[in-house]
C-alpha cells in the first residue's frame, strides 16, 4: 500500500486534476468521431444530413456497447488475474474477447443489411431522411466488426498498463477523421457518404495501431490458441462487461425512442418530422460534450474517493466531494451561460440550414440544456456513492434521470406536443437532482470530519505456532462462527472473521463496510453483475490477500470468505463444510435474531444464494459441494459438540 499512500496525504485539488484530465481527454476523444461528422455533415449537406446521422447513431452505439460488453469483460479479467498474479490464462481472455468482438460486428452487419430501410424507419428515419440515412449508415456498417476489436483492444491496453498508447490510438483515428470530412465532403463533393468513408477510415487506422500493440503487450501474448472459444472464460469476462454493457443499451433505448417521438409529434406541427430531429441530434451532441467532462471530472476522483473513505479519512472525502461538485458546477454554469446566451452559435456551428429550423433549435437547445447542472451533478455524486461502496444507493441514482426522462418524454408531448419533449429534460433533472440531494446530504452528515485512524494490522493479526489452518464454510444459521472461535479456544489458535474485512480495506482502499457486504448482497437478479463489477473485483483481490497474510501467521480458524478456495494450494489446510437441517437453522436465526419464521426462512434463502454466488463468482465450483471439503458436519448437535468433533479430528488427523 506504500505505493498509494500519497492519496491520502497529497493536496486533493491537485490530486483531482492529476487524475481528471486524463479521463476527460479520453471520453471527449471518444465522442469526436460523432461530433465531428455532425459538424460537417450539417455544414454540407443540411439539417436532414443531421437527422440521418441521429437515425444510424442507436445502431453505432449497439456496436460500442458490444465492444465494451467484452472489451471491459476483458480488461477486468485482465486486472484481476494480473492482481491474483495468475497471468496463464490472460492471452485467452484476450483472444475471446476479440473474436467475439468481431462476430459481433459480423451479427450487427447482417441485421443491418438484411432489414435495410425498415430498420431505419423503426428507429426514427422519415421519407426526406432515408435515403441520406441509408447512404451514411449502410458504409458505417460496413466497418463494424473492425470497428468494434479497435474498441475492444482500446479496453485491454489500458489494462495492460498502456494507456497512453489507446488514447495516443484513438486521437490519431479522430484526427484523421477531422481532416478527411472536409476533404470529402467539400472538396470530393461526396456529400454524406464521404463522411462515413472518413469515419471508417479513421477507425481503421485505429484499429491498426490497437492491432500493432498485440506484438508488444506486457502481460500477455496473443497466439492462435488464444482464439479458441471457451465458454468458461467467455461466460467470466461477458459477467465482468454486463455493466458497460446495460449502460450504452439504455443510451439506445432513450434515443430510439426520443427518434419515434420525435417524429411522431413533429409531423404533426409546424416544424415536419425533420426539423426537430435534426435539431435534437445537434442538442445531444452539445449535452455529451458536458457530460463527458462532467464524468471525467467523478471518475478520475473514484480511486482518491476510495482510499480515503477506506483509510477512514473522511474529512478528505468530505473535502473531495465538494471539489467535485464545485468543478462540475463551475464547467455547467460556463456552458450554461454559453448555451442561453449564444444559441445561435452553437446551432450555425452544426450547420444552419433555414430560418424555421434555426428558429425551432435554438428555442430548444435553451430549453433542453437550460438545467444541464442538474443532470451532471446527479451523476458525479451517483459516481462518488459507487466510489465508496455505497452500490445500493449510486446504482438506482445512476439511472433515476433517464427512467424519468423517458416517462416525461412520453408524458409531456401528449399536452404541448413536440417541444414538451425537450421540456421533458428539466422536469426530469429537477426530479432527479431533488432525490439525488437528499441521499447526498444525508451522506454528508455521516461522514465525521475528523480523520480516522487506518487499521493497524499488527494489532489484528496474531502471531501464531506452525501448525494446521482450518477453512470453515457454513451455511446461514448453522452457527458456524461460533463453532470456529469455540475450535480456536480448544485449540489455543487464532479466530478471523472480521479482521479479514478490516486488513482487505487497508489493503485496498475501499471501505470495511463495502468489502463486509460483497458475498451478502440482497439482490438477486442483480447478484452476478454487482459481483462482477471492478469494485468488488478489487476488494476479491485484496481480500484473498488479507487471507494468505493470515495463513503466514501459522495455525489458525478462519471462517467464511470462501478462504478453503483462497488456500487451495497450501498445505496442511483442513477444509470444513457446516450445514444442518433447514427447521434448525430457521430456529437459530429467529433466536439471533428475532425473525419471524417467515423472516427467517427468507433470511437463509438470500444468504445462503448470494454465499454460493459469491462462491462460485470466484472458484468457478459449486459452494457447499463435499468434493471441495475434507469434513462436511452437521451442526444440529449443538456449536458445543460440533466444535469438539472438529477438534477431535484435528487431532486424529
Amino acid at each position: 500500500m506504500e505505493t498509494s499512500n500519497y492519496l491520502g496525504t497529497e493536496k486533493t485539488g491537485k490530486l483531482l486534476l492529476k487524475f481528471a484530465v486524463p479521463c476527460i481527454f479520453s471520453l471527449i476523444i471518444s465522442c469526436l468521431y460523432n461530433i465531428v461528422d455532425q459538424i460537417f455533415v450539417g455544414n454540407g449537406v443540411g439539417y436532414l444530413g443531421n437527422a440521418a446521422t441521429g437515425v444510424i447513431f442507436p445502431v453505432t452505439v449497439v456496436g460500442w456497447g458490444v465492444s465494451l460488453f467484452f472489451g471491459d469483460g476483458a480488461a477486468a479479467a485482465l486486472s484481476v488475474s494480473l492482481g491474483k498474479n495468475e497471468t496463464e490464462h490472460i492471452h485467452r481472455s484476450v483472444g475471446n474477447s476479440i473474436l467475439c468482438s468481431f462476430l459481433g460486428g459480423v451479427v450487427i452487419i447482417l441485421i443491418s443489411y438484411c432489414w435495410g430501410d425498415g430498420l431505419l424507419r423503426l428507429i426514427g428515419a422519415t421519407d426526406a431522411n432515408l435515403t441520406l440515412a441509408h447512404d451514411y449508415g449502410f458504409i458505417i456498417y460496413a466497418m463494424m466488426p473492425l470497428a468494434l476489436v479497435q474498441n475492444t483492444l482500446a479496453s485491454i491496453i489500458r489494462a495492460d498498463g498502456s494507456p497512453k498508447y489507446a488514447m495516443g490510438a484513438m486521437l490519431v483515428g479522430a484526427v484523421l477523421n477531422i481532416i478527411g470530412d472536409p476533404v470529402a465532403i467539400f472538396v470530393l463533393d461526396m456529400g454524406i457518404k464521404g463522411a462515413a468513408y472518413a469515419t471508417i477510415l479513421g477507425q481503421f487506422v485505429s484499429f491498426l495501431i490497437c492491432a500493432a500493440y498485440l506484438t508488444q503487450s506486457k502481460s500477455f501474448r496473443i497466439c492462435r490458441a488464444s482464439f479458441r472459444l471457451e465458454l468458461t472464460l467467455l461466460k467470466q469476462v461477458m459477467a465482468l462487461g454486463a455493466s458497460s454493457f446495460l449502460t450504452q443499451l439504455s443510451i439506445v433505448i432513450i434515443t430510439v425512442i426520443n427518434n419515434i417521438l420525435l417524429v411522431k409529434y413533429g409531423a404533426v406541427s409546424p416544424y415536419g418530422a425533420d426539423i426537430p430531429l435534426a435539431a435534437f441530434v445537434v442538442i445531444m451532441k452539445l449535452f455529451q460534450i458536458v457530460l463527458n467532462i462532467a464524468i471525467g471530472i467523478a471518475a478520475g476522483a473514484q480511486p482518491i474517493v476510495g482510499y480515503n473513505y477506506g483509510a477512514k479519512k473522511y474529512g478528505r472525502v468530505r473535502e473531495l466531494l465538494g471539489l467535485i461538485v464545485k468543478w462540475t458546477a463551475a464547467v455547467c454554469l460556463i456552458c450554461t451561460v454559453l448555451f442561453e446566451v449564444f444559441p445561435l452559435f452553437f446551432i450555425r456551428m452544426f450547420g444552419a440550414d433555414g430560418e424555421l429550423y434555426t428558429q425551432f433549435a435554438v428555442q430548444c437547445l435553451r430549453i433542453y440544456l437550460s438545467l444541464i447542472l442538474f443532470t451532471c451533478v446527479q451523476k458525479v455524486c451517483a459516481i462518488f456513492l459507487q466510489s465508496i461502496g455505497h452500490a445500493k444507493a449510486a446504482a438506482p441514482l445512476s439511472i433515476l434521470r433517464d427512467v424519468l426522462l423517458i416517462v416525461f418524454s412520453v408524458a409531456v408531448p401528449i399536452f404541448w406536443g413536440v417541444t414538451g419533449i425537450f421540456w421533458a429534460a428539466p422536469i426530469a433533472d429537477v426530479l432527479a437532482a431533488a432525490v439525488t440531494a437528499a441521499v447526498m446530504v444525508r451522506l454528508w452528515s455521516q461522514l465525521k470530519a475528523e480523520d480516522g485512524q487506518p487499521v493497524d494490522t499488527q494489532t489484528v493479526l496474531q502471531a501464531s505456532r506452525p501448525g494446521v489452518i482450518i477453512t470453515i464454510a457454513r451455511e446461514h444459521g448453522t452457527a458456524g462462527k461460533r463453532i470456529g472461535q469455540l475450535v480456536a479456544q480448544q485449540l489455543g489458535i487464532p479466530c478471523y472473521y472480521k479482521e479479514m474485512t478490516a486488513l482487505a480495506a487497508q489493503e485496498s482502499g475501499l471501505a470495511k463496510e463495502f468489502i463486509s457486504d460483497i458475498n451478502s448482497n440482497e439482490n438477486a437478479v442483480m447478484r452476478e453483475l454487482y459481483l462482477s463489477t471492478s469494485a468488488v473485483q478489487q476488494a476479491v483481490i485484496a481480500q484473498e490477500k488479507a487471507i494468505n497474510m493470515i495463513a503466514d501467521m501459522g495455525s489458525c480458524v478462519i471462517v467464511g470468505r470462501a478462504a478453503d478456495h483462497v488456500l487451495r494450494n497450501r498445505e496442511n489446510v483442513v477444509r470444513i463444510f457446516i450445514h444442518a437441517p433447514k427447521l434448525y437453522r430457521v430456529r437459530k436465526v429467529m433466536e439471533m435474531y428475532g425473525d419471524t419464521e417467515q423472516e427467517g426462512k427468507k433470511s437463509i434463502a438470500r444468504s445462503d444464494a448470494a454465499r454460493g454466488s459469491y462462491y462460485k463468482s470466484i472458484s468457478g465450483h459449486e459452494w457447499g459441494d463435499p468434493h471441495q471439503y475434507e469434513l462436511s458436519v452437521d451442526s444440529s448437535i449443538g456449536p458445543e459438540k460440533t466444535a469438539e468433533l472438529i477438534c477431535g479430528y484435528i487431532g486424529r488427523r
